[in-house]
């Protein structure tokens, strides 16, 4: 994927329409025009491009949701052991009630749970009273605590109703992406054979001249050569996906997405980072190109929309696009916006 242009609503329609250009000119036995294909070209690295978007922005959506609906469980949790403790209290509290009326002093049930020492009975009027005192106090705090808990848990699931309100839209835009693709299949199946070949060719060529040029300005004699014990795990686990297809949103282990591989990698070396590229991008520290080292990870194009592992010698093991498997590219074939860490 190359250096990805802003989209469009006509995006789709024109895509068919050079297909057809194309497609009558390859039936009609005459050669592409060179401008008519490299519109083409460009078309799908657009579609492309946004379907990597799109899909991670769902992405990170789910993980948000994800996370809220842990925090929320374990709100209602906590309420339910509250109100719990706040029901037993409440009945020593009436049983200590009922046993003073009567005059016969604490329950032994309450004397053990409020005991400083459960050995030692709470045997006079005085005691008695401070532990009545004592279990008012504990009754008062543990209602406030509730309710502090239950507007808590109030919020919590108004932010999850927002989020997963986010999350549906961001998985009809993906949706809508996704017919983008079948657009863009539908482009790349309408290609004859030589024209396909010439983009393959159109899109080598451009990948061997950034090389060249990224190599040229002396980068690989400053970069690091060496990868931390973590840095070897994760590019060991990168190495044993290659030839895996490209799937949107997936993480493994037969598929995988440009960010579902690197996080999968480092997961691997045992270090969570986040799911997307833009969120590993964003949390992730920065480190200057020159100063990478093997392991770390390449945030493509000034979106944060593509993530690749360095591997080093210049080269990267990243997912690139649907109809691509995990594959070593050149590190400078495509825009480099940052480098980021994983194990600083």
């Amino acid at each position: 994927m190359r250096r990805p242009l802003r989209t469009h609503g006509y995006r789709a329609a024109a895509a068919v329409a050079l297909a057809c250009t194309l497609t009558a000119a390859t039936q009609q036995g005459a050669r592409a025009d060179p401008t008519t294909l490299t519109e083409v070209r460009a078309e799908l690295q657009r579609l492309y491009h946004d379907a990597e978007v799109a899909t991670d922005k769902y992405n990170a959506a789910d993980e948000k949701v994800t996370k809220q609906e842990k925090r929320v469980r374990t709100l209602n949790t906590q309420v339910d052991t509250a109100e719990a403790k706040l029901a037993r209290l409440t009945q020593l509290a009436g049983a200590a009630a009922r046993a003073q009326y009567r005059g016969d002093g604490l329950p032994a049930e309450m004397q053990f749970a409020l005991a400083d020492n459960p050995e030692n009975a709470l045997d006079n009027a005085s005691l008695a009273r401070q532990a009545q005192q004592a279990t008012q106090g504990v009754l008062t705090a543990l209602t406030a605590t509730r309710k502090d808990l239950r507007a808590r848990t109030d919020d919590a699931s108004g932010e999850l109703k927002r989020l997963q309100a986010s999350r549906r839209a961001k998985n009809t835009e993906r949706h809508t992406i996704e017919q983008h693709i079948a657009t863009a299949k539908k482009l790349e199946s309408q290609l004859a054979k030589k024209e396909v070949e010439r983009i393959a060719a159109l899109d080598k060529e451009e990948a061997d001249d950034a090389q060249a040029k990224w190599v040229g300005t002396g980068i690989l004699k400053k970069v690091g050569t060496d990868a931390t014990t973590a840095g070897q795990k994760a590019i060991a686990y990168a190495t044993r996906q290659l030839g895996k297809p490209y799937v949107w949103g997936a993480e493994g282990p037969d598929s995988f997405d440009c960010s579902g591989l690197t996080s999968q990698a480092w997961l691997a070396a045992g270090v969570t980072i986040p799911r997307t590229s833009e969120e590993q991008w964003r949390r992730l520290k920065h480190v200057p190109v020159a100063d990478m080292r093997p392991g770390d990870l390449i945030i493509y194009f000034s979106d944060a929309s593509h993530v690749a592992l360095y591997i080093g010698d210049g080269k990267i093991i990243s997912a690139p696009r649907p109809g691509r498997v995990v594959y070593v590219s050149p590190a400078a074939s495509m825009e480099i916006l940052e480098v980021v860490r994983p194990d600083a």
